[in-house]
């Protein structure tokens, strides 16, 4: 019987207690560690190498949604189901976008839980794909129906809203651009309101769903070179 290495990132030490004691009756699956908030979620995932993380989204330091993209850019093998209370859509939708292969609400049946993982860490996909499938259907139409279009965006504001979604500090921007820090802070307080995003996570996720990721805008510049 093949075994998974598991880890559980999240804050509250009661969920993580609930997480452990569902999983341990499936002897397919070993608890290597547990993480309080996203950056030590990261750090385990170097050293511990799991096979799967269950990655709580509302997290402190940093969330599960930050921290679900800085594991998959780092360790692409490495899967990420994000746990939360929360049947919001675009939360979703962004974990998916940010590399996480499932979704698991906390008052799921335990049954459910064991036969989502199973069916995830086996690649039957089948119930995946069925939940992804709903979601972009949904996304499509509120993403039609209520998002800005990226035509609004100058170039200038398209190449930073790209270097936010490669996770670059506004330092590292504003090296990158040769402008200053407050340029850049000004630029993304007007990306922010042009695409009414609350923070940079939400602003990642657009980047992505409307393909204004770094490495698609500087294969444009180059082409134009």
């Amino acid at each position: 019987m093949k075994q998974y290495r598991i880890l559980i990132a999240d804050d509250h030490p009661l969920a993580r207690k609930a997480i452990l004691s569902l999983l341990e009756g499936d002897a397919s699956f070993i608890i290597v560690g547990e993480a309080a908030d996203g950056k030590e979620a990261f750090k385990l995932c170097k050293d511990l190498h799991p096979d799967l993380v269950l990655m709580d989204i509302n997290m402190p330091n940093c969330n599960g949604l930050e921290a679900t993209r800085l594991v998959k850019r780092t360790f692409p093998n490495i899967r990420i189901v994000i746990l939360s209370v929360s049947q919001d859509v675009g939360d979703l939708f962004t974990a998916v976008q940010f590399g996480a292969q499932g979704y698991l609400l906390k008052n799921m049946e335990p049954e459910d839980w064991i036969t989502y993982l199973h069916s995830l860490l086996t690649e039957d996909t089948e119930v995946p794909r069925e939940i992804a499938g709903r979601v972009f259907h949904c996304f499509r139409s509120e993403c039609n129906i209520n998002e800005p279009s990226p035509s609004i965006l100058t170039l200038r504001e398209r190449e930073i809203i790209s270097c936010v979604e490669a996770g670059k500090t506004n330092k590292q921007i504003a090296e990158h651009l040769i402008i200053t820090e407050n340029t850049v802070k000004n630029h993304i307080k007007n990306i922010l309101e042009k695409l009414y995003c609350e923070n940079r996570v939400q602003m990642a996720a657009y980047a992505i769903r409307h393909g204004l990721t770094y490495d698609s805008f500087q294969k444009k510049q180059n082409q134009l070179a």
